[in-house]
């Protein structure tokens, strides 16, 4: 499985894309008439980036373009209204269902962190390729794998090393922020299990230790530490396939 097929952003009606549809939805929820660098704010893109899109979405009957009335000196803004609320542009409330799922398992399981962990060392084998037979993977290629994996999902990693046995993966951006912070239990642990599940496929000589969750607004410290590969029997038997298997 390719992570990059599980995070890819919905495109929207008409192959939108998802900028031109974040904007789109912008428009859409205002009451008001907006300008292009209002609009930019909003969506964290550059205003010459948004200009661009919104010369598309005018092009396409989505959005109409006027001119600001205003009896004061100055240049007037050219300000921005979607045409109609008609077809959604492309939400998908992915964060309700993360929240609904999030809080089922808290509320059901008599242990949510140790159910959400296995879940998340699941997925984690699921989400990298198994090395081929015999072959070592070292701390440092592991690492590198676990970061790319990470950095697909939106996690925006950054690995330091801490001068000792140990070392840190920086976590600067949590792509389930909102759910994580009302469902922590949950949510961080599977996190923590994904990348445990990732290293344990790799039959890696590093593991993550533990995952400390905002120890910042914006930064979560996944710790690893060094351990012995197990044999190649023992790091193969609790695959994803084998998992299911049984």
């Amino acid at each position: 499985m390719d992570v990059h097929d599980l995070t890819q952003p919905d495109p929207g009606p008409s192959g939108l894309g998802d900028s031109r549809a974040r904007v789109l939805d912008i428009l859409q929820g205002s009451e008001q008439p907006l300008a292009a660098g209002e609009i930019a704010r909003r969506v964290g893109l550059h205003p010459n980036t948004v200009r661009f899109h919104l010369d598309a979405l005018v092009a396409s009957e989505l959005v109409a373009r006027t001119v600001e009335e205003r009896d004061q000196p100055g240049r007037p803004r050219v300000l921005y209204q979607a045409r109609s609320r008609g077809p959604a542009s492309g939400r998908r409330s992915y964060r309700l269902l993360a929240e609904i799922l999030a809080s089922y398992v808290a509320a059901q399981e008599p242990q949510p962190a140790q159910a959400a962990t296995h879940a998340g060392r699941v997925w984690g084998r699921y989400l990298t390729e198994r090395p081929p037979p015999f072959r070592r993977v070292d701390a440092e290629s592991a690492t590198r794998r676990l970061v790319a994996t990470l950095d697909e999902i939106g996690f925006a990693p950054e690995a330091v090393t801490t001068g000792d046995e140990e070392g840190q993966i920086r976590l600067h951006h949590c792509p389930f922020r909102e759910t994580a912070v009302a469902h922590r239990e949950v949510v961080c642990s599977i996190h923590l299990g994904l990348m445990q599940g990732l290293l344990a496929e790799l039959n890696a000589p590093i593991d993550t230790d533990r995952l400390e969750p905002f120890v910042q607004p914006h930064l979560c410290l996944a710790h690893l530490r060094r351990r012995e590969p197990v044999d190649e029997q023992t790091a193969h038997e609790g695959s994803f396939y084998d998992l299911h298997r049984k």
